[in-house]
Parts: structure tokens; sequence; C-alpha cells
């Protein structure tokens, strides 16, 4: 009996150590789905457990549903696109140590008839107006992401309540799949340019407006405060952010997609990758 105490004592103590994330090699990262569809994290996750050692497991939800994550200690970094919830939980002390790591823009898309005539709108709130005034079919995230953020501040500039509108469908789902709704029902969306850019050649919808200063999407990376929860592998959280952040990196982001569809589809952070950038 003697000796099982100690075994016991051992084995409960390495497994406190791991738990807190003191031992673990694994790291969770809460990160946004338009990340996943681009296929950027395929670049970048790979390449980081090479040079760092550490093994991600990559969860894709809305940016949102990433940063409540967060919240609950269920992750150890967050890679997301929702500046006004990203600076609610860094006030409420869940983040820390952040980054500006890219960032591109939103496009709205719809049928290439443009009904509602978006291509001639002033502004994006222009836009959506003209969409609520032809009553035209609007596909919404609807996923607490933050691209439905994005489109909940546009539909607020614009004046219109967006749960007024009946033509607005709201698909709970990422942005891959929601373009696959907007095709199939000729509808609009509001989408990242990286995803559609992607996905555009088995989409039937058209760039309809762009190059807005209000559409502005950037992308930050930030550690999960340890200091609040105990189980945060920290170390590999901060790896990972100052990998995010350095010059390779930000090369890499700044070549991505541009072999295979011809156009990046970021612009990284650091004015050096960004010399001679062209989208």
């Amino acid at each position: 009996m003697r000796r099982v105490v100690p075994a016991i004592l051992a084995l409960l103590v390495a497994v406190a150590a791991v738990s807190c994330g003191e031992t673990s090699s694994e790291m969770i990262l809460a990160t946004t789905t338009s990340l996943q569809d681009s296929g950027l994290l395929d670049t970048l996750v790979p390449a980081f457990e090479r040079q760092s050692g550490y093994r991600v497991k990559v969860i894709a939800v809305g940016s949102g549903a990433a940063i409540a994550m967060a919240q609950r200690g269920d992750a150890d970094a967050v890679f997301v696109h929702d500046p006004q919830a990203e600076a609610e939980a860094v006030a409420a002390g869940d983040l820390v140590e952040g980054a500006l790591v890219m960032m591109n823009d939103f496009l709205i898309v719809g049928p290439a008839a443009d009904p509602a005539g978006v291509r001639t709108a002033a502004d994006a709130p222009d836009a959506f107006r003209r969409i609520a005034a032809a009553r035209a079919p609007f596909i919404s995230r609807g996923d607490r992401s933050g691209t439905h953020t994005k489109e909940l501040q546009l539909w607020a500039a614009a004046g219109v309540d967006p749960a007024s509108l009946g033509s607005r469908l709201e698909s709970g789902l990422g942005m891959g799949a929601t373009l696959t709704i907007a095709s199939e029902r000729g509808a609009y969306t509001l989408t990242d340019r990286a995803t559609f850019t992607v996905l555009a050649r088995t989409l039937s919808l058209a760039v309809l407006f762009q190059d807005a200063p209000e559409l502005v999407n950037p992308y930050h990376a930030y550690v999960v405060n340890p200091d609040r929860h105990r189980a945060v592998n920290a170390d590999a959280a901060r790896a990972f952010v100052r990998f995010l952040a350095a010059p390779d990196t930000q090369r890499a982001i700044a070549e991505y997609g541009r072999a295979r569809y011809g156009a990046a589809l970021f612009v990284p952070a650091d004015p050096q990758a960004r010399e001679g950038f062209q989208r």
C-alpha cells in the first residue's frame, strides 16, 4: 500500500500538469471558417508544427464562437476577424498579447443581373438599402461570425432592421456553405474575399461591390489569458502568435493564392512583406 499511494500521487501530479497546459505538446486553435475555407491554415499550421514541435488542433467556427471558446478557456489561441468582439474580450481580460496578422476585405456578391442595382451604390450601406428596397433575397451567415457582425453593422448603417426583411435568410453555416446557398437561390450575400476567390468557379455569383473603406477585414491572433484560464498552453499560443508575425510567415501570407488563383488572398500586416504587393 505504501508503494501504491506515492504512485497514485505521482500520476495525479502528472495529470494536473498536463491539464494546466504546462507539458502538453498540443495547442488548440479556435479560428474562423474563412481561414479554413481559403486553405490558408493548410499552409500555415504544418509550417508552425514543423518549426515549433507543437501539434495544433484546429477548431474552425465563426469568430464569435471562437472568442466564446477563449472566454471559457477551451482554446489556447484564437485567430479571428471581429474587431468589436475582440476589443470586448481584451477589455474583459480573456485575450492578451494580440497581434495584427493580415487583412483583406469583404465583398457584396450576388446574381450577375443585379436586380437591386448594387453595382451603382454609393457605398456599402447604400448597397444594403437597395437590396432591402428591392426585396431581393439575401443569405446571412447568422452565426455570430466576423462576417455576420459586419453584415449587421452594414444593415444598421443603412437604417434597415434585418429582422423586418422577409427575403433575408440566415444559414447558420460557414462562409463556403453560405455562398453555395446564395448561388443556388440567386441571392445576395456578404463574403470575405479569400473564400469567394477560392470557390468562385463553382458559384453563379458575381462581385457587385468592393474596395470600400467600410469593407476592410483585419485578422488578429491572440493568446488566451493563462492567468484567467489555468489550462491554457500559453507557451504554445505565444509561439504561434510570434510565428504568424515573423517575416517568413508574413511573406508566405503575401504570396498565398497568387500561383493558384492569380491573386493574393490576404495582405500581410508587415509593411516590408507588402512591398511590391499586388492583389
